[in-house]
């Protein structure tokens, strides 16, 4: 954790001329990994798509319908298998000889859990989603040219964003002495704490190090913030106080920290390198913040209702590590006496009995869900105030983007 937190400052010492300051959260910018060959999605090959470096008008189009998407996947599928496996070869292949045992914790996960693949999904769908029709008048070969340069740098904000998120998972999972992450046992439980920080340590200096190869000190800046974020988010966690556990706006806070600000501000990333307006990258923030809200809520929700066999890992975990979220939260607003049984905390498996109890005659589960819906609504009408735009691709994008988010609360794992 300490790792983290100091690579995040050392970035930020360089880039902090660049920082954006959002109003109620702060920015933070997702990093990068140059891409040796870009990856075309295959809508370059149908059409050519502009670099969006021309102005758009910013205005909301709330009746605006989009065509609905099958599969919001299937549509940067190809991409998506070989992000995943370069991700699977490149990420340790410099100490592949040096160190072995290093470069198999750092692959352990891409070569083991795939996954969807949310985040990485949601970025270029987003990255499609803002792209405009170049001019007739121009080159093609030109835009072609700039096209794939853009869409690299783009994929590169995926590629990064998952080699952070796992390196979060690998060191979380160390704090939490867990025993299971997405279905397979834990790195921790395989190989050791020792080499599993170490594995979330290199993964996010290969972050920071693809990071610099961008070159754009906004995006450098921004992600330098979410990976303090991150560090923040779980010292809330660990050292919050007994008033701090029972309030919805810190819990708030910490989850943005924790999850949020990782996907809210790589999409802001997209934007910015695609070179939309501010409007604009604030709408793509925008979209990132209240899907991972409404994600994490989510979890939270289903950490009660879900099956451990469908989940991966244990149900009743955070309250079996005495963490407080959303349910509980609202179960304490109706039965004042469970916020007590809080306090003195769920070492005792009488007190988690009790608190099930409490949560069960609430509607703490009902409200977390609607609070979750809330949050999707928001980042649906993101997307729905982008401005407008009459391309096939872009507007298929944006209408997978507000599937996903349809998905992202009503999934069972």
């Amino acid at each position: 954790m300490y790792s983290r937190w100091n690579l995040a400052r050392n970035l930020r010492r360089f880039y902090e001329h660049g920082r954006y300051v959002h109003k109620f959260y702060p920015q933070a910018l997702v990093g990068i990994n140059q891409l040796e060959t870009p990856i075309r999605p295959q809508a370059l090959y149908d059409r050519q798509v502009s670099c969006g470096l021309h102005d758009v008008s910013y205005q909301a189009h709330h009746n605006r319908s989009f065509r609905s998407v099958e599969d919001p996947f299937s549509l940067v599928a190809d991409e998506l298998s070989l992000i995943a496996k370069n991700l699977r070869e490149q990420v340790a292949e410099e100490v592949q000889n040096k160190a072995p045992k290093l470069a198999s914790a750092a692959k352990y996960f891409f070569e083991r859990a795939e996954g969807k693949k949310f985040r990485p999904t949601v970025l270029l769908l987003m990255a499609s989603a803002l792209n405009m029709p170049i001019p007739q008048s121009t080159a093609e070969e030109v835009f072609d040219t700039l096209s794939e340069g853009l869409r690299a740098r783009q994929q590169a904000i995926a590629k990064i964003t998952e080699m952070i998120h796992v390196a979060s998972l690998l060191h979380d999972d160390v704090l939490d002495d867990a025993d299971k992450r997405r279905g397979i046992e834990s790195l921790n439980l395989v190989m050791g704490n020792k080499l599993s920080v170490l594995a979330g340590d290199f993964l996010l200096s290969k972050a920071c190090m693809a990071l610099a190869d961008l070159k754009n000190t906004e995006v450098v800046s921004l992600i330098a913030k979410v990976v303090e974020n991150l560090v923040t988010g779980e010292t809330m966690q660990m050292t919050s106080t007994s008033e701090q556990r029972r309030s919805m706006e810190y819990y708030l806070e910490k989850t943005y920290c924790k999850t949020a600000s990782l996907i809210s501000n790589s999409c802001k990333s997209v934007a910015i390198l695609a070179g939309q307006t501010a409007e604009v990258a604030m709408l793509a923030y925008d979209y990132g913040r209240n899907l991972g809200l409404a994600y994490q809520l989510t979890d939270d929700i289903l950490d009660f209702t879900g099956n451990k066999d469908v989940l991966g890992k244990g149900v009743l975990s955070d309250i079996r590590h005495g963490i407080v979220t959303a349910p509980i939260l609202y179960a304490i607003e109706e039965f004042p006496q469970l916020g007590e049984i809080v306090d003195q905390g769920f070492d005792d498996p009488a007190n988690v009995d009790l608190a099930l109890e409490y949560l069960g005659k609430s509607r703490g589960i009902e409200r977390a869900r609607q609070l979750a819906e809330e949050h999707a609504t928001r980042a649906k009408e993101a997307i729905e105030a982008l401005p407008d735009s009459d391309d096939e691709d872009v507007l298929r994008s944006r209408s997978a983007l507000i599937d996903l988010t349809d998905r992202a609360i009503r999934r069972t794992k």
